[in-house]
């Protein structure tokens, strides 16, 4: 129990507390004036970007299997391997700390207030690694099926429009910034960046 409080305690001591607004994101209509398909689905995709390359997307998106943490991607505190399965190694794994859903905390001098949570809490897949990478790179990553689960498009766009994983960046609890915009209009802008073609910035 004292170990647990302990790590609870460097958990809550070292997370960026910001304002509580993530953001807007720019409707699909918004780039009808483009009349080149392929130009249109790449600006859709740039737009969707803003929510690809935010903290609360990149922080389970690390390079090696090692999660970061805060709006400037610090190495977690504690450190904790996510392994091959990406939900931690025996004796620490990630649902240790993250329940099932955000758990408010009240530390007195503290700005942090919460300890995130969703079940299952775990780290996109080694081959999913977005730290580091260019939008462009990113968005070849996604639709490469070797490196993505073999996920079809279709399944691509279910997954960000609906998984609740993903939705949790858009409600990271008290003292995160969200992740910008709405999952659904996230979601429109992929289904919006796939239908004219899934092209590439």
């Amino acid at each position: 129990m004292k170990l647990r409080l302990a790590i609870i305690f460097l958990i809550v001591s070292s997370v960026n507390v910001g304002a509580q607004d993530g953001g807007t994101l720019l409707p699909p209509a918004s780039f009808d004036n483009i009349a080149d398909p392929a130009a249109r689905s790449a600006a859709l995709f740039l737009e969707a970007s803003k929510v690809i390359t935010h903290p609360r997307c990149l922080n389970c998106h690390p390079n090696g299997r090692v999660p970061t943490q805060g709006d400037n991607l610090r190495p977690h505190v504690p450190y904790i391997n996510a392994g091959e399965a990406g939900m931690g190694k025996a004796g620490l794994s990630c649902t240790g700390c993250h329940q099932s859903r955000n758990v408010p905390v009240a530390t007195q001098g503290s700005a942090f207030r919460s300890i995130p949570g969703h079940a299952p809490w775990m780290l996109a897949p080694a081959s999913m690694a977005w730290q580091q990478k260019s939008v462009t790179e990113i968005c070849r990553q996604i639709k490469d099926t070797s490196r993505n689960g073999g996920m079809s498009l279709a399944k691509i766009e279910e997954h960000m429009h609906k998984d609740a994983l993903v939705g949790w960046a858009w409600h990271p609890g008290e003292g995160r910034v969200p992740a910008p915009g709405t999952q659904d209009q996230f979601g429109q802008l992929i289904q919006a960046w796939i239908k004219l073609g899934a092209a590439c910035p």
